[in-house]
């Protein structure tokens, strides 16, 4: 009776919206009907609706841009009240929670005497929102379906970022119109997907990147093993590629990657190198097979470079970014095409050390370094521009030292949880280990030259962080080697 009645209110109200306007009341009645059988229904939702916030901004301002965060607080409301409705609500307290919850009271301490109270409020209500994601994803990956659960999960984040990256591919090569500051040359756009910028669309993707290239790796890897131990069974024998189901997770991989490609971003192409590297050294189980598999993959690259077998353009990209790990003085430095991205990286730098100078401990306050900019800015760059270019330092400005402590001691544990199941599990279950050490490898290595968490990219963050603590905490399971075909 109740979903009668909910499906009769719904239809009048379609006779009485505009087409964007019903859609949207579609989405919403999907997710809350979907939600109320499973809240993953939500989270996949809020995933997909999320990254549409700048494109929906520009392209349909008639719908909210917040829809994604709108979905998400429903999906969590939904999930309190299923438990409280079955008299049986407990909040999970799963590994990677007390470090998380040591750097929010940092950040919120920072807050003490804000430069912009409200800026830091709804900064701090980002990471609330990463923690209420955080808890709801891990609480349904417990219990005798969680292993299933972890699979949709793991679909959702895949699935999202093809789209982007297809999105990307279609703006790299083939669509018409788009921003001539974007133009690579005559023909070809930098991919940016409905991100409307490219670096952040670049850290997006790496981070799904990075997590499908584990699955891949490890899939491959066990197959060699076999061949080498010259087990006798067939099935050794046979190549994962012959497998559909490898298929479309090495498709899903070759989509992600040819949208980061396209973007053009040296801060992603940066992270997800990185990301690889750290996964082949811990893809063996001996700690000197995996230097080796680094050293191969550094050598071979440096062979491709130096043999001529890199197009001339992205050869140039790639060099590119040694100069964004030096550090200078720009005051009074001429501004040209050539140097300006480098240049305005390093004005915002000189003036987050400047709010950290005069702030030293709690920072000017969480979120807030927009805020303090023009007090602390040289005189050719007037626009704050939202961050500072480089995570660390911009958490160095807004919280001083003991929040940029409290969040590098953080993100060791993940490293560290991760590390150690990596070395207790098997199967897919590692490479799910590997793909998120190499996910939050990109996310630390990109956060360098840019801050990645817009456009709603938190709410992934959250995901992640969900599925780390899951692996953290298998504690001794191995499910064997005999299960890449399973990824």
């Amino acid at each position: 009776m109740a979903l009668a009645l909910i499906g009769a209110v719904w239809g009048v109200l379609l006779t009485r919206l505009s087409l964007w306007e019903g859609l949207l009341l579609t989405v919403l009645a999907f997710v809350l009907v979907g939600s109320l059988w499973e809240p993953l229904v939500g989270v996949g939702a809020a995933l997909f609706l999320g990254p549409l916030q700048a494109w929906l901004r520009m392209e349909l301002p008639e719908i909210p841009a917040f829809i994604g965060q709108v979905v998400f607080m429903l999906a969590a409301a939904i999930w309190i009240g299923r438990g409280l409705l079955r008299r049986d609500v407990h909040i999970p307290l799963p590994p990677l929670l007390l470090p998380l919850l040591g750097f929010m009271a940092a950040a919120l301490l920072s807050l003490w005497q804000p430069v912009d109270g409200w800026m830091g409020l709804l900064e701090w209500g980002k990471w609330g929102q990463i923690l209420v994601m955080f808890l709801l994803v891990y609480d349904r990956l417990r219990g005798t379906q969680g292993r299933q659960r972890v699979f949709l999960v793991r679909v959702l984040l895949a699935g999202v970022a093809v789209f982007q990256a297809l999105v990307g591919l279609w703006q790299f090569g083939l669509a018409d119109d788009l921003p001539e500051h974007f133009a690579i040359d005559a023909r070809f756009y930098r991919a940016y997907g409905t991100f409307e910028q490219p670096n952040p669309y670049a850290g997006f993707l790496g981070l799904a990147g990075a997590l499908l290239a584990g699955f891949v790796a490890v899939a491959l890897w066990e197959w060699l093993a076999r061949i080498t131990n010259h087990e006798l069974r067939i099935a050794a024998y046979r190549l994962p590629l012959t497998d559909p189901r490898f298929g479309v997770l090495l498709f899903a991989l070759v989509a992600v990657g040819a949208g980061l490609l396209a973007s053009w971003s040296r801060g992603g192409w940066m992270g997800f190198a990185a990301a690889i590297f750290v996964i082949a050294i811990l893809l063996p189980r001996r700690s000197g097979w995996g230097l080796v598999l680094a050293v191969v993959i550094v050598v071979g690259g440096l062979g491709l470079y130096a043999g001529g077998w890199l197009p001339a353009s992205i050869a140039s990209r790639l060099t590119g970014f040694l100069e964004y790990t030096r550090f200078e003085d720009v005051r009074g430095v001429g501004i040209n095409d050539a140097n300006y991205a480098v240049i305005e990286r390093m004005a915002h730098w000189q003036a987050a050390l400047s709010m950290w100078r005069e702030h030293f401990w709690l920072g000017v306050g969480f979120g807030c370094y927009e805020a303090a900019y023009p007090a602390h800015r040289l005189i050719n760059w007037p626009l704050a521009l939202g961050h500072a270019h480089n995570y660390y330092l911009n958490l160095l400005a807004e919280t001083g030292v003991l929040g940029l402590l409290a969040y590098l001691v953080w993100l060791g544990s993940i490293f560290v949880g991760l590390w150690r199941a990596s070395r207790r599990v098997a199967g897919r279950t590692r490479g799910l280990a590997l793909g998120l050490v190499g996910a939050w490898t990109h996310f630390s290595v990109h956060n360098f030259v840019d801050n990645i968490l817009v456009n709603n990219v938190h709410l992934h963050l959250g995901v992640l962080l969900a599925l780390s603590a899951w692996v953290v905490g298998l504690g001794g399971a191995d499910e064997g080697v005999d299960s890449w075909g399973a990824c």
